[in-house]
Formats: C-alpha cells, structure tokens, sequence
C-alpha cells in the first residue's frame, strides 16, 4: 500500500490531466448534449471514457514503470511509430490549441463585457500562457493548475445539485428514439467522444508530466502511487462532464434556446447556466471560475504540445535515459521555447483563418480527434504489452489487456463507421 505521503507527492499529472480535459469537451461539448438531448447522450460519454480508459492510463503507468515517457516506448517500437506520432500531433495540434483558447477568450469577453475580436484576446491569453511556462517551468503550471481545478469542481458539483429539480420537472429524455439518429446527430456524437474526456494525446502528456513530477518533488512514484493519481484525475473528469451534461438537460432542453455561434455569446449563456440554479449573486463568482478552469486547460494544452513535441525530437536523435530531465538542458529548453512559439502562432493563424462558428469549429477539431483516437490507443497498446523495459509485475494485468485490445478495435470501428457514413451520405 503507498503512504499518505507517497501519494501527496506523486499527485499532480491526474489534476493536469483533469484540467487538459475539463475544458472544451466539459463546457462546451457535454453542456450542448444535455440542452439538445437532455441526458440521451449520458451513454456516450460513459462509453467515450470506457473505451479511452486503457490507453489514458497507460501513460503514466508506463513512466512510472520504466522512468522514461511513453515517446520512449514509441522509439522502441521503431522508428516508424515516431513518425506517426507526429503526424497525428501536427494535423490536430494548432486547431486543438485554438479551440480551447478561443472558448477561454470568450468567457474573458463575457467576464469583461468588452467588444474586442476573440482572435485578439486569444493572442494576448496564448502570450500571457507562454510568459507563465516560460519563467515558471512544471512547478508554476503544477501549483496553479491545482487550485483552478479545485475551486472549478466545488462549483460545478453545488451547481448540479441545484439543478436536480428542474431536471426532474424537465423529465428529459434517457435516450434518443432511433427516428432521430440522423447525419447531424452522429456528427455531434463524433465531437462529443472526439474529446471525451479529452485527446489521446494527453496519454503522452500524462507521461512526462509524471516524469516532470518526479523531478520536481524528488520521489520517484511507484507504479500503484501513480495509477491512485491518474485515478483521481480521471474519474473526476467523467463525474464532471455528467455534471456539465445535467446542467445543460435541466436548464436548457426543452426551452428552445439555441446556443450563441460566436464565443463571447456562447460563454455568457454557460455563465447564465449557473447563475440561474445557484442565484444571481454567483454570477461573477462562477463566471471567474470557469475563466481559471478554461485558461488551465489553454495553459496545460500549451505545455502538453510542445513538451511532447521537443522530447518527440530528443528520441529521434536516441534513447531516453531513466531519470534524465531533458527540458533541463539548454537545447532541450530551447526546443520547448520554440514549439511553444509555434504552437501559439499557428493557433492564431488558425482562428484568423477559419473562425466563423464557434460550435462549427469545436466541432472540426473534435472530430480529427475523433479519427485518430484508434492510432494512438493502438500504439498505447502495443507499448505496454510488448516492451521489454517494463517489469512482469508492472505489466498490464489480463482482464486490462483484453479491454485495451476491445476498446482499440471498438474506436477503430466507430472511426471507419463515421468516415462510411460521410461518404456515403456526401
């Protein structure tokens, strides 16, 4: 059994894969399902986290297994899996990092009640991200991170209860009659799982965020240790987005209320969501909450990308060595600092050139998730069942095996299924 202390200095990469997660899919996606379908969709998202959950968990069960990330089980895999990899990464990369930015810009707009472009504020919010990370490394975005998602969940969770006897006078439907399973639905469905709870890329995320937590608190978790961390992480992630889902099916379905298109309107109508079950006294309060959790998601997406990116660069060259802090040195900071400035400058370019739907948009990026799920729960897969690094004790027990091996064939099936339907229906 891992002490209490173990536990409190391995907790951190499950709180940042909360606020990775707790974002787009949470605010935006979950919330759309409850006020379009009341709580129909709660399976999808029960199913999305189901069938996400082996190759999630495989991040940091395989650094905390070996000491190095899961690139490093890539690079053993051959040369090859680095090379998808990064081409999964670079065609979501800049629209993922967009997506959340732009929501984030528009709660600040909403909060602010200013009149300026959403694009502008995503650039000052992406440039305020890069100085923070920049200066305070994994200690800053650790520390801050954990007190947004705290003060986020409180109110989240109160508000959901308060929302319980609307949803009972609602009586919102348990599931969608099959008359309105329709081209639009399944496209929605995609985006709602295509994040649910989050990208597969956090997987690789999780992985050095574990190393990176190791380092900073000087206690190497063991294997047990980190799966109570990623546990606490993910399981609040799926208690979330049913909270999210409940309150958009027991304020909004049924009313007729469609959401805004454009940021600022669309965040304002979330804010409004909580002001209307816990009073209008909250409404400012709520309103900064789901700013600081939406600014954790931009901060941690902006670490996540580029950390993985700049140590994706380190394993072409060669191996990684257990316990070595790669970011810690001059050319690995450099790297970080650069794909940093890359990744926050495609973003931009992205919203410039393609924002003209919020919802649209969130949708494109969410469905590109969507379709490459499979490819990296396959490759998650292959990692920790055929690595020689990884101990025999520290291997992925049977029954974990097989659901890891059903859920790479069940995400591959529902890729191949909506890609038919798209060409099918043109």
């Amino acid at each position: 059994m891992p002490s209490s202390r173990g536990f409190w200095q391995a907790l951190g990469p499950g709180v940042l894969f909360a606020a990775a997660a707790v974002g787009v899919s949470h605010l935006v996606q979950s919330t759309r399902a409850g006020a379009t379908f009341g709580l129909g969709l709660v399976f999808v998202v029960l199913l999305a986290n189901l069938t996400k959950y082996p190759a999630f968990r495989f991040g940091p069960q395989y650094a905390a297994a070996t000491g190095t990330s899961l690139l490093e089980g890539y690079r053993r895999l051959g040369r090859w899996a680095l090379v998808l990899y990064a081409v999964v990464t670079v065609a979501t990369m800049f629209t993922v990092q967009a997506a959340v930015t732009v929501v984030t810009a528009g709660l600040a707009i909403a909060l602010l009640g200013i009149s300026v472009s959403p694009v502008v504020v995503s650039a000052v919010l992406l440039a305020a991200c890069g100085v923070l990370l920049a200066v305070g490394h994994y200690q800053w975005l650790d520390r801050i991170v954990k007190v947004l998602v705290a003060v986020l969940t409180v109110f989240t969770v109160l508000a959901t209860a308060l929302t319980i006897p609307n949803l009972v006078a609602a009586a919102p439907p348990l599931w969608i009659p099959a008359s309105q399973w329709d081209l639009a639905t399944l496209a929605f469905v995609a985006a709602l799982a295509g994040w649910m709870p989050s990208a597969l890329d956090v997987a690789v995320w999780q992985s050095a965020w574990t190393l990176a937590r190791a380092r900073t608190s000087g206690h190497e978790p063991t294997v047990r240790e980190s799966m109570i961390d990623f546990h606490v992480g993910y399981i609040g992630t799926v208690v979330l987005a049913l909270c999210f889902l409940t309150l958009g099916a027991g304020v909004m379905y049924g009313t007729g209320t469609e959401f805004a298109a454009g940021a600022g309107g669309f965040a304002a109508q979330v804010i409004e969501l909580y002001a209307q079950t816990l009073g209008a006294w909250a409404r400012p309060l709520i309103g900064a909450a789901a700013f600081a959790v939406m600014f954790s998601t931009t901060l941690t997406v902006l670490d996540g990308f580029p950390r993985a990116l700049a140590m994706l660069v380190a394993r072409w060259h060669g191996p990684e060595t257990p316990g070595h802090d790669e970011l810690g040195t001059p050319i690995g900071q450099r790297r970080y600092l650069g794909f940093i400035a890359v990744i926050a400058v495609g973003a931009v370019v992205v919203l410039q050139v393609l924002l003209t739907s919020l919802k649209t948009f969130v949708d494109i990026a969410t469905v590109l998730s969507f379709l490459t799920a499979p490819v990296l729960a396959w490759m998650n897969h292959r990692v920790m069942t055929t690595d020689d690094a990884i101990a025999e004790a520290d291997r992925p027990k049977p029954w974990l095996r097989a659901l890891s091996a059903a859920c790479v064939v069940a995400l591959g099936a529902f890729a191949i299924g909506f890609i038919v339907l798209r060409v099918v229906t043109g």
